[in-house]
């Protein structure tokens, strides 16, 4: 019998993405099989992110308490014509990680998925549409997942800001890199062919 301490150290794990059941189980066990050297530090940093982790009350990435707005919002060198729009915080460190890109962010929150409930109030599209007007963007690069849900976003933002005189655009959609073509499906195919370009 797992002692409840620990079992619900499992529950805690298991929440998290890319854990399942036995991975969940097999951490915690770790967790307390090593209290000084995994444990305690893992507490220590569990309890430093609840107290020192926010969003930026501007864009909507990762900040510290004392970094209102985020250092990002804050750097006058970056881009201010566009701003990239994407789901998550994490996803902002994603594309700032592919250095590809130089403008603002905007995060929403999410993305519209009437079948868990999470309509546009839930989003912050009403923040993202005042600042298109306030700071003036020429453009809006939509960065979202090419799911469903994704399009559906998408779609409601072009609409949501479609006298606002920003262009709405979005990431291009293709083959994954190092990836051959027997390995993509059908939909990515299509949008691949569809978003050719010329080879010079």
């Amino acid at each position: 019998m797992t002692p409840q301490p620990i079992a619900e150290l499992e529950k805690c794990l298991s929440r998290l993405p890319g854990f399942g059941r036995r991975s969940a189980a097999r951490a915690a066990l770790a967790l307390v099989r090593e209290p000084v050297r995994l444990l305690q530090p893992l507490a220590d940093a569990l309890r430093a992110a609840a107290a020192d982790v926010r969003c930026c009350s501007r864009c909507g990435a990762f900040t510290t308490v004392g970094s209102d707005p985020c250092a990002l919002c804050a750097d006058e060198t970056r881009d201010g014509r566009v701003v990239c729009v994407v789901e998550e915080p994490a996803d902002i460190l994603s594309i700032e990680a592919s250095g590809a890109f130089r403008g603002r962010y905007h995060a929403l929150g999410g993305k519209l998925a009437p079948a868990r409930h999470s309509g546009p109030g839930r989003l912050r599209l009403a923040e993202l549409q005042d600042r298109v007007v306030r700071e003036g963007f020429s453009e809006v690069l939509l960065a979202l997942s090419t799911d469903m849900d994704g399009d559906a976003t998408a779609g409601y933002i072009a609409e949501l800001l479609s006298g606002s005189g920003a262009r709405v655009t979005r990431l291009a959609f293709g083959l994954p890199a190092d990836s051959g073509i027997a390995y993509s499906d059908p939909l990515t195919l299509k949008r691949a062919i569809n978003g050719r370009q010329s080879v010079s």
